[in-house]
């Protein structure tokens, strides 16, 4: 076979390769169309996709909060350094609980004789 039959052997190869990818494409820009997706949206169940309240709940909150972009950043960096700050404080209770002997370790008990010494005894 000369170069040339070659070359144009690759080259049909390589049309027909781009044939099937232009399809495949058109079939996924087919899937991206708006209409599609909001058809899709309904769950196939023939429920509107409109009809779901929860949806409308997170549009409507983020309709209300679109705003106060600067009260919404406040919020949410007190609420991480309040949650940073009981983590730490986690931290240091559990730290405290291992350095600190249980109290049945200590070596005397309780008063009130709750380790079996003479004023249960008594009773």
């Amino acid at each position: 076979m000369s170069r040339r039959k070659k070359l144009e052997a690759r080259r049909r190869v390589l049309i027909e390769r781009c044939t099937a990818q232009r399809a495949e494409l058109a079939a996924r820009f087919a899937e991206l169309n708006p209409l599609a997706v909001l058809r899709g949206a309904g769950g196939g169940h023939g429920a509107p996709p409109l009809a779901y309240p929860l949806a409308w709940a997170a549009a409507l909150v983020g309709l209300l909060l679109l705003g106060r972009t600067r009260r919404i950043v406040k919020v949410v960096l007190w609420a991480r350094s309040a949650l940073s700050l009981a983590t730490r404080l986690a931290q240091l209770v559990r730290l405290i609980g291992q350095l600190r002997p249980a109290r049945g370790e200590r070596g005397h008990g309780a008063p009130g004789g709750a380790d079996g010494g003479p004023a249960s005894a008594r009773g």
